[in-house]
C-alpha cells in the first residue's frame, strides 16, 4: 500500500500529469480528513465491511500489490477488506471509463451504482472496465476490495475519453474572472478560478471593443491568469475567458470584464494650414481633425530665420487671429492637434505671411459724460490692434464732424465748444504715424451742462442817443470762445420788457478793447427803451436773457425832433 509519508510526492506527480488537482495527507496512524482528490481509505479485518474499521488513511491511488502479506499492522494476511472513497467536482462531467485489475474480489461504485462487479474468490488475476457518462457537478466513487485468501492486489482508474468522437460535452465557462488594467504599463491583467474538469486542455482569451460583438482571440493558455497590452486609444475594451478540453470543446465566455485603456495614440497632423494677414492681425487657419480637442499654434518670426519657435495661442476651433504680429515683419506658423487625454500630433506644414502696414482698430470703450461749466467729457480706450509703436493722434468727431485731434498718449478730450442743454453723438479714430486712420468707434452720446458755458456779461456798457441814433459802447470780453456781441432793444409791455434783436457786432479786431454799436431809430415816438447786448461764444452760447445781463435804458426823442 502507498504510506503516509509517500502520499505527497504522489500527489505531486499526479498533479503533474494533470490527473489530481490538490491532495493532502495526515499521520498514518490518525483518521485524517483527506482532501479530494485524494481517496480517503478503510482497512477492514473482515470481508464483509463490518464492525469498526482497524485503520483510516489517505491513499493518493488505488495502486496496491501486497502480494501474501497483510496489508496493514494489526490486519491479517487473508480475509481483509480495504474500502476507497472520494467524492470530487467533475467539472462539467462527460464520458469517463471505469477501469480495475486485482486479484480476488473488486466493486466499483458511481454515487452509490454498483459499475463494476467481480466479486469471487480466485487465483487467476481479474480485470474489468465500463464506459460511463458523469454528469457535471459533485460525486463520489467507492472502491471495495476484498481478499479471501493468496496474493492480494488491486488497481483502479477512472479517466475521461478525449476522443472528439466520443466527448461533446462543452466545458464551464471559467469561473472568477477579473481584470484590472495598469495605466502606467498599458497592460490588462486577467486571472480566474481554474476549471474543474480533467480533461481540461487550457483556456482561450477573448477581447472586444465596447459597442462590438466581434470577439478577437487573443491567444491561449494552461495557466489561470493572462496579461494583454490592448490598444492605447482610451477607449473601453471587454474581456472574457473561456475553457477548451482535450476533445477540443470550447465553453462558453466567463462573465465579461471590462478596462479602459490609457489613451496614447495622438491625433492626425492638421492640414491645409493658412495665414492671412489683414487689418486686425494674421489669421491661421486649418482643416478640423478628427478627435482633436484643441489645437496649438505656433509662430516664429522670420527675420533671420533663427529665431524661436513659440506658441501662440491653445484654441478649439479651426481658426485664429494674432493680433501679436508686428507690422512690416515676415512670420511662419505650423499648427498642431491635441486630443482629451493631452496626446499631441505632429506639427503640421508651414505657412509664411508677411504682415502689411494696416490702419489701426477702432478705438474702444468711448463715454461721454457732462461736465459742469466745461462742456462734455469723452474717454476712450487705445485699440487693440495691430501690436505697433507708431500710432500718432486720436481724431475726435462730432456729429460726424471733425472737431479736434489729440495725441497718441492722451486717450480723453474735453469739448468745450458746445451749446448748453444740446446733445451730441461722438466718435474717435485712431491714426498711425503713415496716417492710416481707423474705423470709428462705437458712437456714444453727449450732453452739454444746462449752465455755465455762456459768456460772461459785457461790462462797461454806456449808451446814448445821438440825434435820431443809438450809440452803445463796452469793454470786450476776455473769454478767448467769445465769437461776436448781439444787441437788442426792449420794450416795456404791460409790466415786462419785450426784447428784440437788432444787431451783431463782431469780434474782429482782437486788440480794440471798446466794440462800437450805432443805429438809426426811424419813427421815434419818444419811448423810453432798454438796449442790453451779450456776448456770443463760437458754439453760440450766450446769457442773454437766462442769466444776468447788461443794458442801459435811453429816451428815445419824439418822432421829428
Amino acid at each position: 500500500m502507498n504510506s503516509a509519508s509517500s502520499v505527497t510526492a504522489t500527489a505531486v506527480a499526479l498533479l503533474a500529469a494533470g490527473t489530481l488537482l490538490s491532495a493532502a495527507t495526515g499521520p498514518a496512524s490518525a483518521a485524517p480528513k483527506c482532501v479530494s482528490p485524494v481517496y480517503t481509505r478503510t482497512f477492514y479485518a473482515n470481508t464483509t465491511f463490518s464492525g469498526t474499521p482497524r485503520k483510516t488513511d489517505c491513499d493518493s491511488a488505488v495502486d496496491q500489490d501486497w502480494g501474501t502479506h497483510a496489508p496493514a499492522t494489526g490486519l491479517p494476511k487473508d480475509h481483509f477488506g480495504v474500502r476507497w472513497s472520494v467524492t470530487r467536482d467533475f467539472g462539467s462531467g462527460g464520458p469517463f471509463r471505469l477501469s480495475v485489475t486485482g486479484r480476488d474480489g473488486i466493486r466499483v461504485h458511481l454515487d452509490g451504482t454498483r459499475e463494476i462487479d467481480l466479486w469471487k474468490n480466485g487465483s487467476s488475476p481479474v480485470r474489468g472496465s465500463v464506459d460511463v457518462t458523469v454528469p457535471a457537478g459533485k460525486h463520489t466513487l467507492r472502491v471495495d476490495y476484498v481478499n479471501w485468501t493468496g496474493s492480494a492486489s488491486v488497481s483502479f482508474t477512472y479517466a475521461p475519453r478525449t476522443a472528439a468522437t466520443v466527448d461533446k460535452v462543452r466545458p464551464l465557462a471559467p469561473a472568477g474572472a477579473s481584470a484590472t488594467y495598469d495605466q502606467a504599463a498599458g497592460r490588462t491583467r486577467l486571472t480566474w478560478t481554474r476549471n474543474k474538469e480533467m480533461d481540461l486542455a487550457g483556456y482561450r482569451v477573448y477581447r472586444r471593443l465596447k459597442g462590438s460583438t466581434d470577439w478577437k482571440r487573443l491567444g491561449t493558455t494552461t495557466a489561470a491568469e493572462y496579461s494583454d497590452a490592448p490598444p492605447p486609444t482610451g477607449e473601453t475594451y471587454y474581456y472574457e475567458v473561456r475553457a477548451r478540453d482535450r476533445a477540443g470543446n470550447e465553453s462558453a465566455g466567463s462573465t465579461d470584464r471590462p478596462v479602459t485603456t490609457a489613451d496614447r495614440t495622438p491625433p492626425a497632423a492638421p492640414t491645409g494650414v493658412t495665414a492671412t494677414d489683414g487689418g486686425p492681425g494674421i489669421t491661421v487657419a486649418w482643416k478640423p481633425v478628427p478627435g482633436a480637442a484643441r489645437y496649438l499654434v505656433h509662430r516664429r518670426w522670420d527675420y533671420d530665420g533663427e529665431n524661436p519657435v513659440v506658441q501662440g495661442a491653445s484654441v478649439t476651433g479651426s481658426s485664429w487671429l494674432d493680433t501679436t504680429a508686428k507690422e512690416g515683419l515676415d512670420y511662419t506658423y505650423w499648427v498642431t492637434a491635441a486630443d482629451p487625454a493631452g496626446n499631441r500630433s505632429p506639427r503640421s506644414g508651414p505657412a509664411s505671411v508677411h504682415r502689411d502696414d494696416h490702419a489701426p482698430s477702432a478705438p474702444t470703450g468711448l463715454t461721454a459724460a457732462t461736465r459742469a461749466g466745461t462742456g462734455v467729457a469723452l474717454s476712450w480706450r487705445a485699440p487693440t490692434t495691430p501690436v505697433t509703436s507708431d500710432l500718432y493722434v486720436y481724431r475726435i468727431y462730432r456729429d460726424g464732424e471733425f472737431v479736434d485731434e489729440v495725441r497718441a498718449a492722451q486717450t480723453s478730450y474735453t469739448d468745450t465748444s458746445v451749446r448748453q442743454s444740446v446733445s451730441y453723438a461722438y466718435t474717435v479714430t485712431a491714426v498711425d504715424s503713415a496716417h492710416n486712420e481707423s474705423a470709428p468707434s462705437a458712437p456714444v452720446t453727449g450732453t452739454a451742462p444746462a449752465t455755465g458755458l455762456a459768456p460772461a456779461a459785457v461790462t462797461g456798457l454806456r449808451g446814448e442817443m445821438n440825434g435820431s441814433d443809438i450809440e452803445l459802447v463796452w469793454q470786450r470780453g476776455t473769454e478767448e470762445d467769445v465769437d461776436h456781441y448781439e444787441v437788442f432793444r426792449g420794450v416795456l409791455t404791460e409790466g415786462v420788457w419785450q426784447y428784440e434783436r437788432w444787431g451783431t457786432v463782431g469780434q474782429w479786431w482782437p486788440d480794440d478793447p471798446v466794440p462800437l454799436y450805432s443805429h438809426e431809430i426811424y419813427d421815434p415816438q419818444g419811448e423810453t427803451v432798454r438796449w442790453a447786448v451779450a456776448a456770443v461764444d463760437t458754439a453760440g452760447n450766450s446769457a442773454f436773457p437766462d442769466a444776468d445781463f447788461a443794458y442801459v435804458t435811453v429816451t428815445e426823442p419824439a418822432g421829428g425832433a
